[in-house]
Parts: C-alpha cells; structure tokens; sequence
C-alpha cells in the first residue's frame, strides 16, 4: 500500500504542469521582489519629490504611542507602506497582462498556422476537373 501511494507521488510530480506551476512560483517570488524594489527604490522617490518630497513609506496614523519604550507595543495604520504594496500589485497585474497578452497572440498566430485551408469550391473543383482532363488529352 505505501509504494502504491509513493509511486501515485511521483507520477503526479513528474506530470509536466506540476513542474510548470512550481517554476511559475519560483520565478514569481523573484519578480515580485524585483518589482517592490523598483516601486520602493526607483519610483516612489522621484513621485515623492513631485509631490513635495513626500516618502510614502513613512506614512503612518499612530493609533497608540508605545508603552514602556517598547515599540512593538505601538498600534500604528502604515498607509504608506499600504499604497507602495498597491503600486507593487498594479505593475505586476500589468506585466502579467502584457504576459498573457503576448502568448494569446502567439498561439493565435500558431492555430491559424495549423489550421487546415479551406475546402476548394465548386469552381475550383470543376475547373480542376477540366484540367486534369485537357492533361489526359
């Protein structure tokens, strides 16, 4: 019963989308650092230059000040933080549109590639006909 399961295991490991969907994570965990540190380190500075050298990620309500010099005891909303995470979000949604954008295409592309040429009409039938006849004459 065990190597009936171990062997089930590996079966479905081995199936290529599994291996598909786990470097599909891998890879975006990456990009997803990779595009909080370009909202954090390239493009929110420049944003809050414009906007009178505003740093979102210090935007905070302090709903309760710390107690005993502990400052994990603080209740603090981080809105700044908030709105990079939202800007993080919008261009990861927008590259993965462009992603799926492009890969539509392509497949598109491939299926009118592969798609069989329509059927001759009957003009095209009968003048094939005549053809082949004035070949055989």
């Amino acid at each position: 019963m065990p190597l009936s399961i171990a062997k089930e295991f590996r079966d479905f490991i081995n199936r290529g989308n599994v291996v598909d969907l786990a470097v599909g994570v891998v890879i975006g965990a990456a990009f997803g650092k990779i595009v909080a540190s370009f909202v954090s380190d390239v493009l929110m500075p420049p944003i809050g230059l414009l906007l009178g050298g505003i740093d979102f990620s210090y935007i905070a309500v302090t709903l309760k000040s710390a107690t005993g010099g502990d400052p994990k005891t603080a209740v603090v909303l981080k809105i700044g933080t908030f709105i990079n995470v939202i800007i993080d979000f919008i261009i990861v949604a927008f590259a993965i549109f462009l992603v799926v954008k492009g890969f539509n295409r392509l497949r598109r592309k491939e299926a009118e590639k592969s798609a069989a040429p329509p059927a001759p009409s009957e003009e095209q039938k009968l003048l094939a006909e005549i053809r082949d006849i004035l070949k055989a004459k």
